[in-house]
């Protein structure tokens, strides 16, 4: 009973350690700077700082600062998991942010709910998370049954494309999803899938699926690229280079410089689906009538957001993993403003009831059942190396995770 009553008190120190021992609130974050996920989270990085730095601008939160504890990732599951145990153990944080990928939230964030810290994931798109690591996981992007069923939806209803090669990374659960809840979209509008063919992330050569693709008897009206950030720049460059000229399109991974930078001059006639874009919003056509209402309120978020990132950096933000890296910043901050009791249980049940919070890339609501945001998702075309805002749309029919 001793031992135990000595574990009970350790437990409660530790806990209470976390908020109470410094006049800063804490905030870990784990995002990929080096390896194949950096091109998105090093983006988020940057917006994540970005808001750390306006809150304390603004005064801190209840007259602290607010501490980003960063880690690098690499890209590397062990590295992950080292980083996150230092953050619970030593850094004693109450909530991680971070990653943009769903088997690099698998290293970090079934650590976390065993420490009963907050787990948000800012990019990570799996609809599946909450049930694979319950209680403690949350997202604050929308889910790939969303994307995939947007860009399903506009490419047979919009574009007319009815017919549709898939390519999907087997190696990567994101990419696996993608590809899953899209066939699922697509086929139920009278899509036809006429083949799925399969590449090993990190592949250099796609020659044999690209021969698969030109001798198929009926050729596609499209095709649905489902693939990493570092790998789907150098298959579309692939595919245009083989004469393959079919409309190509997949989801948020295709939201990084490095797409065009590697496609080059191949880099045509491709839609994706992300999370938001800067030029919807600083395109003058945009402000021809003034907003009014809720519009106005989330307006006035995204060009703070927007103005602050350029006069902190020099530029527009590069793609919209830097909002993403944002709005789960200003969240946790939220829920510090909010949270009557500032332990853990407190700040969990905060967040559990946060509703209509105005981000970046879209609103923020959670209840108990549901812990990831119904947001709109942002097409974007790219036409001769160029992305072009489409529409911000919901998909009529969603596929279940």
């Amino acid at each position: 009973m001793k031992a135990m009553h000595l574990f009970v008190v350790c437990i409660i120190v530790m806990f209470l350690g976390r908020e109470q021992r410094s006049n800063e609130y804490t905030i870990g974050t784990i995002y990929n700077l080096e390896g194949s996920q950096a091109s998105l989270d090093s983006p988020s990085a940057k917006g994540a700082e970005l808001a750390v730095q306006i809150i304390n601008a603004q005064g801190g939160i209840r007259g602290k600062k607010l501490k980003l504890i960063l880690e690098d990732g690499k890209s590397d599951p062990a590295v992950i998991k080292k980083v996150t145990e230092k953050l619970i153990k030593d850094d004693n944080v109450p909530v991680i942010i971070g990653f943009s990928d769903t088997d690099m939230v698998l290293a970090s964030a079934p650590i976390a709910a065993e420490h009963e810290v907050i787990f948000i994931t800012s990019g990570a798109t799996s609809p599946k998370l909450p049930e694979q690591v319950p209680t403690y996981l949350y997202l604050s992007c929308f889910g790939d049954n969303v994307q995939a069923a947007v860009v399903a939806e506009y490419a047979f209803s919009r574009l007319g494309l009815h017919s549709c090669f898939m390519l999907t990374d087997e190696n990567m659960d994101f990419t696996r999803l993608l590809s899953k809840y899209f066939i699922k979209r697509y086929s139920e509008l009278g899509g036809e899938i006429i083949k799925e063919s399969f590449f090993q992330g990190g592949t250099n050569n796609v020659q044999d699926i690209i021969n698969e693709i030109i001798v198929l008897d009926q050729q596609p009206a499209m095709l649905f690229v489902s693939a990493g950030p570092n790998d789907v720049g150098n298959i579309i460059k692939q595919i245009r280079m083989a004469g393959i000229t079919q409309p190509i399109c997949g989801g948020d991974s295709y939201d990084t410089p490095l797409l065009i930078k590697t496609a080059g001059e191949y880099a045509d006639n491709i839609y994706f689906a992300t999370h938001f874009m800067v030029k919807e919003y600083t395109d003058d056509v945009y402000f021809t009538s003034p907003p009014a209402g809720e519009q106005e309120d989330s307006d006035k978020t995204i060009m703070e957001f927007i103005t602050a990132y350029k006069n902190t950096y020099g530029t527009l933000p590069s793609s919209s993993f830097a909002a993403l890296g944002y709005d789960a910043v200003m969240l946790v901050a939220e829920i510090y403003k909010r949270a009557i009791r500032l332990n853990p249980d407190g700040l969990f049940s905060t967040l559990s009831h946060i509703r209509d919070f105005p981000g970046v890339t879209g609103t923020i609501s959670y209840n108990e059942d549901q812990k990831i945001p119904q947001k709109g998702v942002t097409l974007i075309k790219i036409s001769n190396r160029e992305q072009i805002f489409l529409e911000s749309l919901v998909p009529s029919k969603i596929p279940a995770p």
